[in-house]
């Protein structure tokens, strides 16, 4: 029943979507003309008043309708120019995380049982809600003297995200099978990494270790702090930190009127953004300009670690080379970096590879280095990636997304914000100590700890050998067999599947001709 669910949930989708003019929206190109012709045949169902409207309006209309869950999806693909192309990605990243209160003592409810304890032994005072998103909302309330604020998950978010990531799925794996060219952008892993990242978002305790690591990570850096975690007060549906008292950096005329330097907060935004990428190998990735404040000695402060990501060092390695490769025009490096990092398939000549980053890095040095857009350079990447083959890589996607906000928050400060020179400190300290003799070195180190780790683990591999050799030799001689029991399960599942398959896409069809004859 739960698959026939889902059918139901993705024709409410599909509907919404055609009755706000999102569809109608949609690009059509490259694709076949039966796609134009469904597209013309869906347009008279769509409001009058949402044709007139922009896309990013449709967009917002539609998933205000849907729910909090799609808030948070449309949030998700705005990190993936790669899958939903660039131009619908900045459309989505306009989506406000803003939904209605729910109630303080339903609130109150939830702490007390996520943390055990009456919540006037926990604060002094509980105070109404001040903002509130699709996952939590947050309070101001007081310990003794000091304010801090109280983020806490919305009641039945996770009931209700688990359902509509079930019709997500069932996209997905449609798209994955009917739409062969959208097999290299694997739709279905990208749902997965959605489910994964909401799901690690509605744990309230691991964003309050995201803060506590950062904390530690730059806790020399100047310029850039995060808010301070109450352990004590925080737990799976609640976290206490830090209140923060400041402008935030949306605000640009607040922050002139109360003699902030912009032009050096700009500087120091890009340049914490790549330390944190290259150095640490973490950083905050929803750096957008509303989580970002400025407090009253000019530190920027960043909140809202709901979303982070990581690089290993391998990959860390690889972005200063492209980086460094684009910079002193190596293009034949930056393709040969792509083939050995197996982001672009063995079978393509790199010398070909090479000649279409030329075409995207030559117009950049013909430019004045502040009127270069990431987002531009991004889009001619992805076209170029398309070409070849190109695997998606979701880590890299997201550190992509994350330097286009910062870069345009760095702008929204500095019109004319230089970001390569600005960037130039970070990365060229990071390539001179870890692409010179330093690399040399290192590898060195991590090339004997692998030693002695696989010769501590060489009597079990010794040992898993040696009964996987019985195995086969016991297979060779017997044949494979399933017991009488598992054969009739597989028998029954089948037939389920099928079974059920067959009510889902008759229910599906006279959804659509309910919807069609009777709500439009």
């Amino acid at each position: 029943m739960s698959t026939i669910g889902a059918y139901f949930r993705l024709v409410r989708v599909g509907w919404v979507l055609v009755r706000e003019g999102v569809v109608s929206a949609l690009p059509s190109q490259g694709l076949p003309p039966s796609v134009g012709l469904v597209k013309s045949l869906l347009e008279p169902l769509a409001r009058n008043h949402s044709l007139k409207q922009a896309r990013s309006e449709r967009l917002t209309r539609a998933v205000d309708r849907l729910g909090p869950s799609y808030v948070k999806i449309g949030q998700f693909l705005a990190t993936r120019p790669d899958v939903v192309g660039v131009d619908w990605a900045v459309d989505l990243a306009l989506l406000q995380d803003r939904m209605a209160y729910f109630p303080t003592e339903i609130a109150k409810a939830a702490i007390e049982g996520s943390l055990g304890r009456p919540i006037g032994d926990l604060y002094s005072s509980f105070g109404e809600p001040i903002a509130a998103a699709s996952i939590a909302q947050v309070h101001p309330c007081t310990i003794g003297d000091r304010t801090v604020a109280v983020k806490v998950v919305r009641p039945g978010v996770r009931q209700r995200f688990a359902h509509d990531i079930e019709s997500m799925y069932l996209l997905s794996r449609m798209q994955e099978r009917f739409v062969p060219s959208s097999r290299r952008l694997r739709p279905v892993e990208v749902t997965r990494t959605l489910e994964q990242t909401t799901k690690v978002e509605m744990d309230l305790r691991l964003e309050a270790a995201a803060l506590s690591e950062i904390a530690e990570n730059i806790k020399d850096d100047p310029g850039f702090r995060v808010p301070a975690v109450d352990w004590e007060r925080t737990g799976r549906d609640v976290i206490t930190m830090e209140w923060i008292d400041g402008i935030k950096m949306s605000d640009v005329g607040a922050l002139q009127a109360a003699g902030h330097d912009l032009e050096r907060l700009a500087e120091i935004l890009i340049q914490s953004f790549l330390r944190h990428t290259l150095r640490d190998g973490f950083f905050h990735a929803d750096m957008h300009p509303g989580n970002l404040f400025v407090d009253k000695t000019g530190t920027i402060v960043a909140v809202d670690m709901g979303i982070v990501g990581r690089l290993g060092k391998k990959e860390r390695r690889f972005l200063a080379e492209i980086l460094y490769g684009f910079i002193t025009r190596d293009y034949v490096r930056v393709a040969e970096v792509h083939f050995e990092a197996g982001y672009v398939p063995a079978h393509h000549d790199v010398s070909s590879f090479a000649q279409a980053i030329r075409a995207i890095g030559e117009p950049i040095h013909g430019q004045p280095a502040e009127t270069i857009s990431m987002a531009r350079l991004l889009a001619l990447l992805f076209e170029v990636t398309d070409l070849f083959e190109m695997q998606t890589r979701p880590e890299l996607i997201l550190l992509q997304k994350t330097m286009v906000v910062v870069e345009g928050v760095s702008r929204m400060l500095n019109p004319r914000f230089n970001m390569w020179k600005a960037s130039e400190p970070v990365v060229g300290d990071w390539i001179r100590g870890n692409l010179g003799p330093k690399r040399v070195v290192s590898d060195l180190k991590d090339g004997l700890k692998a030693v002695v780790k696989l010769a501590e683990a060489a009597p079990e591999i010794a040992a898993k050998t040696e009964r996987f050799h019985e195995e086969l030799v016991h297979m060779s001689e017997h044949g494979l067999r399933f017991d009488p029991e598992t054969a009739e399960a597989i028998g029954r599942a089948e037939a389920r599947y099928s079974r059920s398959g067959r009510v889902a896409l008759w229910i599906i069809a006279l959804s659509l001709l309910y919807f069609v004859f009777t709500l439009g």
